[in-house]
C-alpha cells in the first residue's frame, strides 16, 4: 500500500502545473493628467489571447464597466496574458493599448487627456 500512496502523491504532484491558477486581480484606475479621479468612465476589457495564451473557457474575455467615484474598475479574477483596455470619459481623449498581464495582482493607471484642439479647412477662409 505504500508503494500505491507514493504514487498517487507523485500523479497528484505532476498534475499540479494543469491546475494551476492562471488567473489575476486587475484594477484599472482612470485618472486626469494631474492624477484626479475621473467618475463613470466607460472601461472596457477585452482578452485578446495570442499564439502562446489561448482563452480559458473558464473565463469571462470582455467587459464592459463603468469607474467609480475614484476612477478605479475592479476585476476579481481574469485570466493571465494579453488584455486590451479602451477607455472613453466625457471631455477626454479615447484610450486603448494591449497590456501583458501576468502578475497575481495588477494595478494599471491611464491618465487621459483632454481633447485636442479641432480645426477646419474652412478656419483658414475666415
Amino acid at each position: 500500500m505504500d508503494s500505491m500512496r507514493k504514487f498517487l502523491v507523485t500523479v497528484f504532484l505532476a498534475a499540479l502545473p494543469a491546475f494551476a491558477d492562471d488567473s489575476t486581480k486587475l484594477e484599472v484606475r482612470v485618472t486626469t493628467e494631474s492624477g484626479h479621479p475621473i467618475e463613470n468612465a466607460s472601461v472596457v476589457i477585452k482578452f485578446t489571447g495570442s499564439a502562446k495564451v489561448k482563452p480559458n473557457p473558464k473565463f469571462r474575455k470582455e467587459w464592459d464597466v463603468k469607474s467609480n467615484q475614484e476612477g478605479s474598475v475592479k476585476l476579481p479574477g481574469i485570466q493571465k496574458g494579453p488584455i486590451l483596455i479602451q477607455i472613453r470619459a466625457d471631455n477626454y481623449q479615447t484610450f486603448g493599448q494591449v497590456f501583458e498581464v501576468e502578475e497575481d495582482e495588477r494595478l494599471i493607471t491611464i491618465k487621459l487627456k483632454p481633447p485636442q484642439a479641432q480645426y477646419s479647412a474652412h478656419d483658414k477662409e475666415k
